[in-house]
């Protein structure tokens, strides 16, 4: 019942900004932006790939490509950082270990953006196309998603290749996106943590690299407000119903939905690429 009315103040809470800031959007359409919202980061808290909802819905919407890209960064950043407020409420993760991550991934997301205004478009996608092969044969031969690891792991440290892969997990989300999520799960389960925990701690990535990148998209002006609250109004709800729901999956569906996200974001990467 409390989490009922947390996430009904959170839409009112989306509704006022939105009717505050004066928006010429109709109010059907950023419905719609709410709902897309609510989807994508609801699968891409669970198996990453929430982009592959979120971007080619927006598109579809008419909305430019920049304006989408930048308002992801936004929405993903701000229900990433809600997730966090929880996670640390209720000592889910320490700060200090968390902060060693959000740095890395902010600076790998700010200079991920940057690249992305260098290289050309089908560089990117090519790039992709190798990350995200690879992430699928390291998920469909890895044997850690059945064992029996405690659900109160503590394996996540501050060691150095950490935080390196924090920071190229951060650039690639910062400049790319789609898998991002899904890398960062698949990396922490490598590393012997929980499925609960490496999603937990895609978030916390999530946040640092989508801060980095948004401010690098801001400073371009692609950014519309009323696009950027609706959507982000989403993603809160979406993300907060992932988690409290992500401790009930069983691993062999969470195996079987983050191969399936990978499956889908090979395609649709190789789709553009053509």
């Amino acid at each position: 019942m409390r989490t009922l009315i947390n996430l009904s103040m959170i839409f009112a809470g989306g509704v006022f900004l939105l009717l505050q800031i004066n928006s010429t959007t109709n109010i059907p359409f950023l419905s719609i932006i709410i709902c897309i919202g609510m989807l994508g980061s609801f699968i891409g808290t669970l198996a990453g790939g929430g982009g592959l909802i979120t971007l080619p819905a927006m598109l579809l919407l008419g909305i430019p490509i920049h304006f989408s890209i930048a308002t992801n960064k936004f929405s993903s950043g701000i229900a990433s950082l809600s997730s966090l407020f929880v996670l640390l409420k209720t000592k889910e993760l320490n700060m200090k270990i968390m902060k060693s991550y959000i740095i890395s991934s902010i600076i790998g997301g700010g200079f991920g953006a940057l690249v992305t205004s260098i290289l050309p478009e089908k560089w990117l996608n090519l790039i992709a196309i190798c990350l995200l092969i690879f992430t699928f044969f390291v998920s469909i031969k890895s044997k850690k998603w059945y064992s029996e690891l405690q659900a109160n792991n503590t394996n996540l440290n501050n060691n150095r290749s950490s935080k390196v892969m924090s920071f190229f997990i951060g650039m690639y989300d910062g400049g790319f996106g789609p898998g991002s999520s899904t890398f960062s799960i698949l990396y922490f389960i490598k590393s012997k943590n929980t499925y609960v925990k490496a999603t937990q701690m895609s978030r916390v990535l999530n946040f640092g690299s989508c801060f980095g990148a948004f401010i690098i998209f801001y400073q371009t002006g692609y950014l519309q407000w009323d696009y950027a609250i609706a959507l982000a109004t989403g993603s809160i709800i979406g993300t907060q119903v992932a988690l409290k729901i992500v401790s009930k999956i069983p691993l062999k569906i969470a195996k079987g939905l983050v191969t399936t996200i990978l499956i889908l974001l090979i395609v649709q990467v190789a789709w553009q690429f053509k």
